[in-house]
């Protein structure tokens, strides 16, 4: 992935520096990881979101997530099998240890986690407070106003 210059934005928003931060590493954390394991996220409702991971060949035992603030780290540590009746003649399947990080958005809460037929689903919520959601405000006409202002203060 090539690297994205964000200095003409800086130029001309204020408050985002932080999203450009949050890019750039992002872009970094892919170089790094080579892709693997691949994965998916997915919307499946309003406020709920999945993360897929391809763990073929990992045990529950072996993958730790973790959560701090806002950054979920998902980690494959196998661990190794001394077997010395097998040679193997090709190794395609790559069990190898990863580490994969996401930066959540604010307010975005990781429910749980299930590892089922070598995919590994990790489900998020995003739980806004009440006072962060849309609403609506009720308009008066300016006469009824004036005269609860009226009544309020008698």
């Amino acid at each position: 992935m090539r690297h994205i210059d964000f200095t003409p934005f800086h130029r001309s928003t204020i408050g985002f520096d932080n999203l450009f931060r949050l890019l750039d590493s992002a872009a970094s954390l892919d170089a790094e990881t080579g892709g693997y394991p691949p994965y998916d996220i997915e919307r499946t409702g309003e406020t709920s979101y999945r993360i897929t991971m391809a763990v073929a060949g990992f045990r529950p035992d072996e993958v730790l997530i973790d959560v701090k603030e806002t950054a979920l780290t998902v980690r494959g540590e196998k661990k190794p099998v001394e077997n010395g009746k097998s040679e193997f003649l090709h190794k395609g399947i790559a069990q190898r240890t990863f580490e994969r990080r996401f930066q959540l958005a604010d307010y975005v809460e990781v429910t749980g986690a299930e590892l089922k037929d070598g995919l590994l689903h990790v489900n998020l919520v995003r739980n806004l407070p009440e006072r962060m959601k849309a609403r609506r405000i009720e308009v008066r006409a300016a006469n009824e106003a004036s005269h609860q202002i009226e009544a309020q203060a008698s």
